[in-house]
């Protein structure tokens, strides 16, 4: 048998495999889920687990409550003593340093420093006025001593009558003036009421000099003793200021004591109240937490859940099979449709050459050889099966040559392909097959002197042909033979394999040679290299009517399609567009294809086509009636 706890610990880790807490998102509620194969047990074990959650809860705060009124009885004890004795030292430091207001900041000296201040500032704006008006008296000025004196009497409120007896002096002193001067002008100097006023002035005049020395004495009195009580008041500030200092000393360690008294009682308040709230909530039978909603028997399972499982897996297939499809169109760099093609290359579609079917693996070797050299299968299908699919895509591409150029159809076309192997050789030869089959004199010439396949794929051994014209070791005549296929077909071959074709090929005797060869055919299908393997191709591109540029399905990759539109451009060849062979139209991309095959061609091809079998089998009874009474 296994140990307790080994069974213990088993059955835990299955009670919480199938136990699920989670939170409501933006709520306090905490949803709990069971599952269990017995509905009534599921039912209870949520329910057991709140309630048990609840009350331990419940006893959790009780405890912990139970706890802190422990905690905060045996602090408060301490609290107390520090409050009484921080309170104590306080009132002594108080008591010693004479801080007698009503704190720190409102006690005797300061209230006195503050008056002392206020008087001081008084008694300086008192004094510098005084000290400016006995400056001003000392002057040798008379009027302005009279006037300032006067100024000073009647500001000051002071000697309010020797103020008015200088006035009268002063107006006595005029009147007398003016007299004697009136007299003196009527009467002249000697007259003796003339003497008796200037007797009189001089008089007048002697008392204002008294008058006015008094009054200069009275301003240096005030100066004098509004200077002495300036410096009086100086001192007694000086004093204050020494003992407002050692006040703020004081002041210093007593606000440390008295807010270190505060704090404790702060403390101790805050300890208290807490107690007494612990106390409460300790006989109280409170809880955060209540049960929402109880757990009830479910009375469906709650998986699995087939339709949600199904959809489910129907969106991640879809979503598979989706991403795996852009996935493989993104992998797949190659051109596979004809709209692919003219996109890319910005040319014209001159048509599609369906990829060939089995049973033409087994046509004789006259109408299909192997070439070994290019590991291309090339096969006379124009001629072999002139009802075919493939035969009726090259008349449909004889159509699109013939139209490609405005006025006269094109006498020369070049063939040519961007890579090896992509059928350029059996596009040149059902190419000029088609044309030679409408009744025009058609000459096919082989310009790949590199690697000669013409004369191989017509049977024919090697023999004089394009190199040797070229090089002067024949005449055109002398090269060129009549097929077999049709007796409007002339073959000119690449003839022996010179050292320098490119050389051969851009001579100003091949630009002769054609001239001439133009006057002798209607159309010149001119097979070539391909164009960014070698510059044959570009070089005869220049010379041509127009330009076929031959691209496989699935093989040919964008780039090089790209490359040879651009090196051909470069040199102004007359491309007429793009044409797209071996297309497998089993494939998805050429679905409206089979569409057109099932309502017009099932039964116009023969039986050699590859998609025959297929549409005969889908074609409807009444049909196959029909054909059978005709």
């Amino acid at each position: 048998m296994q140990p307790n706890s080994t069974v213990t610990s088993r059955l835990l880790s299955g009670f919480r495999n199938n136990l699920t807490v989670s939170a409501v998102p933006d709520t306090r509620i905490i949803e709990i889920h069971y599952r269990s194969p017995d509905n009534e047990l599921a039912a209870r074990v949520v329910n057991t687990l709140m309630s048990t959650y609840v009350e331990q809860n419940f006893k959790t705060r009780f405890e912990s409550t139970m706890q802190a009124s422990d905690w905060l009885s045996r602090q408060l004890v301490d609290l107390q003593m520090k409050v009484e004795t921080s309170q104590e030292k306080l009132v002594q430091y108080q008591k010693e340093h004479e801080i007698l207001g009503i704190d720190e900041k409102q006690n005797i000296i300061t209230s006195k420093l503050d008056e002392l201040n206020r008087e001081l500032t008084a008694a300086e704006s008192d004094r510098m006025e005084k000290e400016s008006l006995y400056h001003l008296v000392q002057s040798e000025d008379l009027d302005t001593v009279a006037a300032a004196a006067t100024n000073a009497s009647g500001d000051r409120g002071s000697v309010a009558g020797g103020s008015s007896l200088l006035e009268r002096l002063r107006e006595q002193d005029a009147d007398l003036k003016i007299q004697t001067a009136q007299l003196s002008t009527q009467f002249g100097p000697s007259y003796p009421k003339v003497a008796e006023l200037t007797s009189q002035a001089k008089e007048v005049e002697a008392q204002i000099q008294i008058e006015l020395k008094k009054a200069l004495g009275r301003v240096r009195g005030e100066y004098m003793a509004a200077l002495q009580r300036e410096n009086l008041l100086s001192g007694a500030m000086d004093k204050q200021k020494q003992q407002a200092n050692q006040l703020n000393e004081s002041a210093i360690e007593y606000s440390l004591l008295k807010r270190d008294l505060e704090s404790n009682r702060t403390l101790y308040e805050g300890l208290l109240e807490k107690l007494k709230e612990a106390g409460v909530t300790a006989g109280l039978r409170s809880n955060n937490f209540r049960t929402v909603d109880v757990a009830r028997v479910p009375t469906t399972p709650a998986e699995p859940n087939v339709p949600r499982n199904l959809a489910f897996a129907l969106a991640l297939g879809l979503t598979t099979g989706v991403g795996l499809a852009f996935l493989l169109e993104a992998v797949d760099n190659t051109v596979r449709t004809p709209e692919q093609a003219q996109v890319i290359s910005a040319l014209p579609s001159l048509g599609m050459i369906p990829l060939g079917s089995k049973s033409s693996t087994e046509v004789s070797g006259k109408q299909r050889l192997s070439v070994t050299s290019s590991k291309e299968a090339v096969e006379l299908i124009t001629q072999s099966r002139p009802q075919s699919q493939m035969a009726e895509s090259y008349r449909a591409l004889r159509t699109s040559l013939l139209l490609t150029s405005l006025g006269a159809p094109p006498k020369v076309i070049l063939i040519t392909s961007a890579l090896p192997q992509e059928g350029k050789t059996t596009t040149s030869l059902n190419c000029g097959i088609v044309l030679a089959q409408k009744g025009s004199r058609v000459l096919l010439m082989d310009a790949d002197l590199r690697r000669p396949s013409i004369h191989k794929a017509l049977g024919m051994g090697p023999r004089t042909g394009l190199s040797n014209v070229l090089t002067g070791g024949a005449t055109v005549q002398q090269a060129t033979v009549r097929s077999t296929v049709l007796p409007t077909l002339f073959v000119l071959p690449a003839g022996t394999p010179p050292p320098n074709p490119a050389e051969l090929l851009a001579s100003a005797n091949m630009g002769d040679i054609l001239a001439q060869l133009r006057e002798q055919y209607d159309h010149i299908v001119i097979d070539t290299p391909p164009a960014l393997s070698v510059t044959d191709a570009v070089i005869m591109s220049t010379r041509a009517d127009a330009v076929v540029l031959v691209i496989r399905s699935g093989q040919t990759t964008k780039q090089a399609l790209r490359r040879a539109r651009d090196i051909l451009a470069r040199v102004n060849a007359k491309v007429a567009g793009v044409l797209l062979n071996a297309a497998d139209l089993t494939s998805p991309d050429y679905y409206y294809y089979y569409e057109y095959q099932g309502k017009y061609g099932n039964r116009y091809y023969q039986a050699d086509d590859p998609l025959k079998d297929e549409l005969v089998r889908t074609e409807e009874p009444r049909d196959k009636a029909t054909s059978t009474s005709a």
